[in-house]
């Protein structure tokens, strides 16, 4: 049990380097919306694609994956893909997927359920779909007979609900001793950053204001935060509020916890960004996301975090420990 649920945590943390819309089922089964990661990892089939390669590839287990345009699709889908295949539904091919099915494979009709409609000639999903709905009540009841219609029309509009939606992004790190060197704060700075812009981008937010928490070595906590003039998801934006909220900070005293968060949250495709065509944010930002696109491809043991240290920043060879 204890492999088991050590392989789910690694599956799990897959499916979330891809997306952070994950609702977990069971040890190894979740659903995943993935419409956010599409600029990143491509079309869903091809996501779905990836998934599987790096299961198999980390992992050494086999993946079945039903792509679709709602849960309840997508997990007949996953059904009918098993042990180790992958189905896509498409959105305008729905109706033909589902209507052959035989009428149990709609969620909620169990033995008893199906025999009562088949009694009444209802053996597939297509012949329920077009039995009037007052002979669908007196088989299974009243409540059962419409949330079966409109399955059986592939209608679930249920959204894929993750664990916990959060309010802000961030990383932090508790050192093994006391630092006061000034050089070991800017390499974790750099590092939460890098995690902290890289969850940003998987979560499809951008945020405005950054704030820093600092532990001293006497265990008081003090924190700062800015307000940026416009929401970024940018590590190296990140980075250089983080640094600059420290530099004046500085006591000069020796820490021992340091993190990085982004707050006041919104969705990145909401939110205009006002760059020039040529700004250098930009070319950080399409340089993070290849990073994404290839730690999700690849795995992030062997893929480096990139320095974020540009112009004005300092020592390019400072390399932070991996995310």
């Amino acid at each position: 049990p204890t492999r088991y649920a050590a392989a789910s945590q690694a599956v799990m943390r897959v499916f979330r380097d891809v997306t952070p819309l994950v609702e977990p089922l069971s040890l190894d089964e979740a659903f995943l919306d993935v419409a956010g990661a599409r600029r990143l990892f491509g079309s869903p089939v091809e996501i779905a694609r990836l998934i599987r390669r790096r299961v198999v590839e980390e992992q050494g287990l086999t993946c079945s994956v039903g792509v679709g345009p709602s849960k309840f699709v997508a997990k007949l889908g996953s059904t009918r893909a098993k042990p180790d295949g992958l189905l896509v539904v498409p959105a305008d091919r729905v109706l033909e997927f589902l209507h052959p099915l035989p009428v149990d494979a709609l969620w909620g009709v169990g033995e008893r359920s199906a025999e009562a409609l088949r009694r009444l000639g209802l053996s597939t999903v297509g012949d329920l779909a077009e039995a009037p709905l007052g002979m669908l009540r007196r088989a299974v009841g009243e409540a059962s007979a419409a949330h079966l219609r409109e399955l059986a029309w592939g209608r679930d509009p249920r959204p894929v609900s993750p664990e916990h939606v959060e309010k802000s992004i961030g990383a932090e790190v508790t050192f093994d001793v006391d630092v006061g060197d000034p050089r070991e704060i800017r390499r974790a700075l750099l590092a939460l950053s890098e995690k902290t812009g890289a969850r940003l981008r998987r979560a499809g937010q951008v945020g405005r204001t950054v704030s820093i928490k600092v532990r001293l070595a006497d265990f008081r906590t003090v924190s700062r935060s800015r307000t940026l003039g416009v929401p970024t998801d940018v590590a190296r934006e990140v980075f250089d509020t983080a640094w600059a909220l420290w530099t004046a900070l500085d006591t000069g005293e020796r820490i021992r916890l340091v993190g990085v968060r982004v707050e006041g949250l919104a969705g990145a495709s909401g939110t205009p960004r006002q760059l020039a065509l040529g700004a250098p944010e930009r070319g950080w930002r399409e340089a993070e996301a290849a990073a994404d696109a290839a730690a999700a491809r690849f795995g992030r043991s062997v893929i480096g975090p990139a320095s974020l240290l540009g112009k004005g920043g300092g020592d390019r060879r400072e390399k932070p420990a991996r995310p």
